[in-house]
């Protein structure tokens, strides 16, 4: 009886312990706050500033940390807005600009000539998300072995660049981005894992690019996923493409939030 009521008793105390640990650690995400900051650092002579976001609890520990590379629309709101959902989720988040403080397009067109530069040059293109890279690494609350680009549209294009360069990334994340490269075979220095979000639909990437992207990956022998949304066309996670995929760029809310959830799913099996 005397054991019993002492294991009762201490089974009791680790009972309390657990209730205090779940409560304490429930406080702390509640306190926990999404600090932003404009970030100006530099791809040789050229000014670019990008946006950081991480939430301030357990600052004492290291994090895993996410590139985000904008669409051909610049670093915008909605790029900031997908870097703050990820620091929500516990990362660091540091969206990248590739084109240049200030430069920001105000049309299709602008976006269509600056986004062509740095197609037509994938050297620049993969060292100006080498920059990101370098400055996300600078700050000493981030797992340097822990590291994933993704990027939307113009951004899928270039985390994949940054992937095909040798960059150590676990994880290389494509939101309806192009997948053509000039320099397939380099697709043999992508040292983690790839996963491409494309809507099926998407007349921008034809059925071509896509066999030869997975061709490319195969050959490489790259741990990748291709992940194709029926009914779905270019741009399906943003907001502001519109609803109509006759044009070839539509939101789809559903693709979007199935997108996410395989995003997601990805950074638990890379981190």
């Amino acid at each position: 009886m005397v054991k019993i009521r002492l294991l009762k008793e201490t089974l009791m105390k680790l009972t309390i312990q657990l209730v205090v640990l779940a409560l304490s650690l429930l406080t702390v995400s509640a306190n926990a706050k999404v600090k932003k900051e404009l970030v100006e650092y530099k791809q040789g002579d050229t000014t670019l500033e990008g946006y950081l976001a991480y939430d301030d609890a357990h600052n004492s520990r290291l994090k895993p940390a996410i590139i985000v590379v904008h669409d051909w629309m610049g670093l915008s709101a909605d790029t900031k807005m997908r870097a703050e959902q990820i620091a929500k989720m516990g990362y660091v988040a540091f969206a990248a600009d590739i084109y240049g403080k200030g430069q920001r397009p105000g049309s299709p067109e602008e976006a269509g000539k600056l986004a062509g530069k740095f197609k037509d040059d994938r050297q620049l293109l993969r060292a100006r998300a080498q920059a990101a890279l370098a400055k996300l690494i600078t700050y000493p609350f981030v797992d340097p072995k822990k590291l994933v680009a993704i990027g939307f549209c113009f951004g899928g294009t270039t985390a994949l660049e940054l992937a095909r360069s040798g960059a150590p990334l676990v994880g290389t994340v494509s939101f309806h981005g192009g997948l053509a490269t000039p320099s397939p075979d380099d697709a043999k220095n992508i040292k983690g894992k790839v996963l491409v979000l494309h809507g099926a639909d998407d007349p921008h990437v034809p059925a071509s690019e896509v066999t030869s992207f997975q061709d490319e990956m195969r050959r490489a022998k790259v741990d990748w996923q291709f992940v194709s949304f029926g009914n779905t066309v270019h741009a399906f996670t943003v907001a502001g493409a519109g609803n109509d995929p006759s044009k070839g760029a539509a939101y789809n809310p559903v693709s979007e939030k199935r997108a996410w959830l395989d995003f997601q799913n990805f950074l638990k099996e890379v981190f």
